[in-house]
């Protein structure tokens, strides 16, 4: 995966370092993971924006795959969108890049708002995908989101017990996470998966992770309470899997319409983890939305 790509750790301050794979030249774009995967996601469709004329860039946000893992505290803000959105613009910085376009997935995704929120000089486009807004999806919830999406209130509860219970069998619990959203046989190429378990089985990892979930649940929403009445101004794409949850439960674009002010985008024939199931169809509305050569 990623040949032709260099491999960097990057310091963003605060003891903290991300991975990221970099190659190509021409428009800046950065590419975030979701949960449970790393930067590998992107390895179908990286490439491809490298042929379309970008410099890409493919991070592992902090407390995922191969990035620093700081501790957390009781407000769980070392895992806030906030803290993860910082580190990214610092990676960016780092690289050369002061603006830049951005997409992300699934937890990517959510970094990624809040990115365009505290950072608008630094995010020229954005682009989220298969996600609806955090507060929307926490305040709309039903059994429908609670039974598919079990995992966002099975992660906040309190230090150790899902650590404990996803431990006793990480690959178990990962192979269940992503078969529950996989629409194909061949969604996850093996050496993707095997990147995705050498990282998650990790007991730091695990750890790192539901704190970020903790931290969608408390101290984001706080964030994004303080913040309400306030639009991303930036160009935002919203794409998402027409067979997932996500967009059989939201209006998408409507749901992103009441956070930014320019807001395009459509379904693909996916369900969930669309750089995986559709790469060239993510490529190439990527491509489209942020301007390649």
């Amino acid at each position: 995966m990623f040949a032709g790509f260099s491999d960097e750790r990057i310091d963003v301050g605060g003891g903290v370092a991300i991975r990221a794979r970099v190659a190509g030249e021409g428009r800046p774009v950065l590419l975030l993971h979701g949960y449970p995967q790393t930067h590998a996601c992107w390895h179908r469709v990286a490439p491809l924006l490298v042929a379309a004329g970008f410099r890409v860039v493919a991070a592992d946000l902090r407390g995922y795959g191969d990035s620093s893992k700081p501790a957390s505290s009781a407000d769980h803000a070392a895992y806030s969108k906030r803290a993860m959105a910082a580190d990214q613009v610092a990676v960016m910085r780092a690289l050369g890049h002061d603006r830049f376009a951005v997409a992300g997935h699934d937890r990517g995704g959510r970094v990624v708002h809040r990115m365009a929120l505290d950072h608008p000089g630094a995010v020229g486009r954005l682009a989220v995908l298969d996600i609806a807004p955090t507060a929307t999806m926490y305040a709309r919830t039903d059994m429908a989101f609670a039974t598919g999406y079990y995992h966002w209130f099975f992660l906040i509860q309190p230090a150790p017990l899902p650590e404990r219970l996803i431990g006793a069998d990480p690959e178990f619990y990962l192979r269940r996470k992503l078969a529950a959203w996989d629409r194909g046989p061949d969604t996850f190429a093996p050496e993707a998966f095997a990147e995705y378990l050498r990282c998650f089985g990790d007991p730091a990892s695990i750890a790192a992770t539901c704190e970020d979930y903790r931290a969608a649940a408390t101290i984001d929403l706080q964030h994004d309470a303080a913040e309400a009445d306030r639009r991303v101004e930036a160009p935002l794409l919203a794409l998402w899997g027409e067979r997932g949850l996500v967009g059989r439960t939201y209006d998408v674009l409507a749901t992103w319409r009441g956070k930014a002010v320019d807001v395009r985008g459509h379904a693909l024939p996916t369900g969930h983890y669309l750089p995986e199931e559709a790469p060239d169809a993510t490529a190439e509305a990527l491509a489209a939305f942020f301007g390649g050569r």
